[in-house]
């Protein structure tokens, strides 16, 4: 067997390539990120054997920077293994006392864990396929989490500038509020505008549910108003709303994308009630190819949702922290799903009650209840069946 090791940069990467006895066949030798560098590499490869078989490469997952030499390796036929970079760091750490850190030691201590942990999967092709799915997500969760900061200081800004606003609509971030305040960004705008004007704009926002009295509601409050007049505050106000707009017609437009994958997949996840498509392609673009896990424990750990172990001696830790380590992403989705699943499932329901009548604290009993769903969501992927109540 030959094992390649690489550590992935963003200009070039470093290699090692090892024999079955872990005799140096290659010395630490680096390539450039080109066509150019990766053909030196298969020429030094395939010098060696032709034989697809006896070959394996190891590479950390370094952000982005590793898919376009994952993607040429598989296109090669290579068995390529995708490895935690916290895992080759603890592995390198265990080979020396010294601290020595450098790209060429990481490339050989990449070798070395592939001749010999005999627990690592290659990657698949189904995974590479998967990266658009896993991309949509990662790009909409973010998008997501950039429009809930607007949102909080559009509720500073109106906080300033019409704080009796919020007393009188359902919430702030509704069609028909951030009309009103996008036209009149504060309460002097309001209470100085023209009333047929007022009940015009909130009729048509709110598609008719607002009229005339609630114009008059929000007119009156308006000119009793302790809100202060800040022009600066209300010309962040106006921006911070159309951001929000913008944002909003970008995640709509990334989850009709997701659905139309999610369409293709035809996954059975989504028949889980209360998981649909938004949550269950963040599961799948995660996980991936569910085949390489030998069990759902394993996915638990891949999204760090296992309790820490500590003993030593006589002592044992009587509280176990999570150990959220993994993808955060896999640890959002999954957490969040069984939260939604515990509220339409009967069954995941009355397990939630039954782990909180122990008196296990909310998220305590709902990470019980999540890693009954990653067993449930585990079998259902790999055997294709629909989710059916007991």
């Amino acid at each position: 067997m030959i094992y390649v090791g690489i550590d992935v940069a963003k200009d070039k990467h470093d290699c090692c390539i090892l024999g079955s006895d872990g005799e140096i066949l290659f010395s630490p030798f680096t390539i450039q990120n080109t066509l150019q560098g990766f053909d030196e590499l298969y020429e030094k490869v395939w010098s060696l054997t032709q034989d697809l078989d006896e070959i394996k490469v190891g590479l950390e997952a370094t952000g982005h920077y590793h898919l376009n030499l994952l993607r040429s390796l598989l296109d090669n036929g290579l068995a390529s293994y995708v490895i935690n970079p916290l895992h080759t760091n603890l592995f390198r750490k265990g080979q020396s006392l010294r601290k020595t850190k450098t790209d060429k030691v990481d490339a050989d201590s990449i070798a070395m864990m592939l001749l010999t942990d005999r627990t690592l999967k290659p990657y698949s092709d189904t995974s590479y396929h998967n990266e658009e799915l896993k991309s949509l997500t990662r790009y909409r969760f973010d998008k997501v989490q950039e429009r809930a900061k607007l949102k909080t200081s559009v509720s500073r800004l109106v906080s300033i500038l019409f704080p009796e606003l919020e007393k009188l609509v359902p919430t702030l971030h509704m069609a028909s509020v951030y009309a009103l305040l996008s036209e009149f960004p504060g309460a002097s705008f309001v209470a100085s505008s023209h009333l047929t004007r007022l009940k015009h704009l909130l009729y048509e926002a709110s598609k008719g549910h607002y009229g005339r009295d609630e114009a008059i509601s929000i007119r009156e409050a308006a000119i009793s108003s302790v809100g202060a007049v800040i022009p600066a505050k209300s010309m962040e106000l106006k921006h911070t709303i159309h951001l929000i707009e913008v944002l909003s017609d970008e995640i709509n437009e990334i989850e009709t994308a997701i659905n139309s994958i999610m369409d293709t997949l035809e996954s059975p996840i989504t028949t889980i009630p209360g998981i649909k498509n938004r949550m269950g392609a963040m599961i799948l673009a995660e996980v991936g190819d569910f085949s390489r896990f030998e069990n759902a424990d394993q996915i638990l750990a891949y999204a760090g949702l296992s309790p820490s172990t500590y003993q030593s001696g006589q002592l044992t830790s009587s509280y176990s922290h999570m150990e959220k380590r993994g993808s955060r992403y896999l640890r959002y989705a999954l957490f969040n799903a069984t939260i939604y699943v515990c509220a339409w499932n009967p069954i995941f329901n009355a397990y939630l009650a039954k782990k909180r009548a122990e008196g296990k604290h909310y998220y305590v009993a709902v990470s019980h209840a999540c890693k009954k769903l990653v067993r449930m969501i585990y079998r259902m992927q790999l055997t294709g069946e629909p989710y059916r109540a007991a």
